[in-house]
C-alpha cells in the first residue's frame, strides 16, 4: 500500500505515523523548504509535532506529483482555507481509483461551503464518488504517540467509507463509518467555535457550571444548522459531534480552546494571531457560520456572540451576560429555526 499524505502540519504528520505503522509507504507532501529539510536531516517535524521521531516509511517530498503517482489512498491535511488551492493543483495528478480523504475542519471563507462542496467543485466529476471526510475526536499530539482513539470516516458512497475505514484502521485508531457527509463535516467544523467560548469563559475565570451550559447549548446550534442543511440529528451525538465537541472545549492541546482563552484575558485577536505557529480554525469558521446561519435564517446566538467578540470588539464578559439575559425559553423542542 502506498499512500499521499499531503499537508506536513500536525494532524497529517500525525496520520502518516499511523498508516507507515501498518507497513505503508507514505509519501509526505511538504510545503515549506526549511521544515523539509528539518524532516530530512533529523526525522522529525520540529514545527508541528518536536516530540515524535518519524519512521522511515514516511518519505517527505516537495513535489506534488512525486507525492501523488501511483498511490492507493490520498489524504488532504492542508488548513481549510487551502483546500481549494491544493484541489486546483492535484486536480490533473489523482489516482484513477484512489480515495481522496480531507481531514481539515472548517467551512470556506466567503462562500461558507462545505469543504467536500469545495472539493467538487475543483476536482474531476470522476473523483467525486471516491471523496471522504475523516473526523472525531482526535488530537494529533496523542494520535502521534499511539494512544488510543477513535474516529469516523463519511462519504456518501458507503463503498468509499468502507474502503477508507479498512486501509486507515489501526490498532489505536478506530474508525467508524457514515453515508452523512453533511452532518460529519458540519460537526467537525462548528465545534472549534464552542471551543473559542469554551476558552473565552476559562480565561474569565467563570467556573464549570456555565462551561457545561455553554457546551450543551453550543451542540444544540450546530445540531440545529446542520439539520437545516440536510444532516442526520443523530450525527451529532456521535463521535464527530458530541464527541469531537467534549475533546475540543476541555484539551489542553486545543488551539481553538487556547485562542478563546486569551481573548477571555483581554488580549487582542490580532495579537494573538501573531504569535500562533498554527492556524486555528475556529477563527474563520466563526464568520462563515454566522453569515451561513443569517443566509438559511437559523439562530444561533452563541456562534454570533462569539463572532461579534472576534470581528466587532464586543467585551467578552459582556457577550455571556446578554447571553444570560436572553428571553427565557423550553430545553427541550424539536430542533428547526426559531427553537431553542
Amino acid at each position: 500500500m502506498k499512500v499521499a499524505v499531503i499537508g506536513a502540519g500536525g494532524w497529517g504528520t500525525a496520520l502518516a505515523t499511523v498508516l507507515s505503522a501498518k507497513g505503508y509507504q507514505v509519501d509526505l507532501w511538504v510545503r515549506n523548504v526549511e521544515l523539509y529539510k528539518t524532516i530530512i536531516l533529523k526525522r522529525i517535524n520540529e514545527t508541528y509535532l518536536p516530540d515524535i521521531k518519524l519512521p522511515a516509511l514516511i518519505r517527505p517530498t516537495l513535489a506534488l506529483e512525486e507525492a501523488l503517482w501511483g498511490k492507493s489512498l490520498i489524504i488532504l491535511a492542508v488548513p481549510s482555507h487551502g483546500i481549494r488551492q491544493i484541489a486546483r493543483k492535484i486536480a490533473a495528478l489523482l489516482p484513477r481509483q484512489a480515495p481522496i480523504v480531507n481531514v481539515a475542519k472548517g467551512l470556506e471563507d466567503g462562500t461558507y461551503q462545505r469543504l467536500s462542496q469545495v472539493l467538487q467543485e475543483e476536482l474531476p466529476e470522476g473523483h467525486h464518488r471516491r471523496l471522504a471526510v475523516l473526523s472525531g475526536p482526535n488530537h494529533a499530539e496523542e494520535v502521534s504517540r499511539g494512544l488510543p482513539s477513535a474516529t469516523v470516516v463519511a462519504s456518501a458512497a458507503i463503498d468509499t467509507a468502507r474502503q477508507v475505514q479498512e486501509r486507515m484502521m489501526a490498532p489505536n485508531l478506530r474508525v467508524y463509518t457514515s453515508t452523512d457527509l453533511v452532518g460529519v463535516e458540519l460537526g467537525g467544523a462548528l465545534k472549534n467555535i464552542i471551543a473559542l467560548g469554551a476558552g473565552i469563559l476559562d480565561g474569565l475565570e467563570m467556573g464549570d457550571n456555565i462551561k457545561a451550559a455553554l457546551v450543551t447549548r453550543g451542540l444544540v446550534e450546530i445540531t440545529r444548522l446542520g439539520v437545516a442543511l440536510g444532516a442526520r440529528p443523530a450525527t451529532f451525538s456521535g463521535l464527530s459531534g458530541v464527541g469531537d465537541l467534549f475533546a475540543t472545549c476541555a484539551s489542553r492541546h486545543s488551539r481553538n480552546r487556547r485562542v478563546g482563552y486569551k481573548l477571555g484575558q483581554g488580549i487582542p485577536l490580532e495579537k494573538i494571531k501573531e504569535r500562533m505557529p498554527t492556524v486555528a480554525e475556529g477563527i474563520i469558521t466563526t464568520r462563515a457560520a454566522y453569515q451561513l446561519s443569517r443566509q438559511v435564517k437559523v439562530e444561533m446566538p452563541i456562534t454570533e456572540k462569539i463572532y461579534q467578540a472576534l470581528y466587532q470588539g464586543k467585551a467578552p464578559r459582556e457577550a455571556v451576560q446578554e447571553l444570560m439575559l436572553r428571553e427565557a425559553k423550553k430545553e427541550m423542542e424539536d430542533i428547526g429555526p426559531g427553537n431553542f
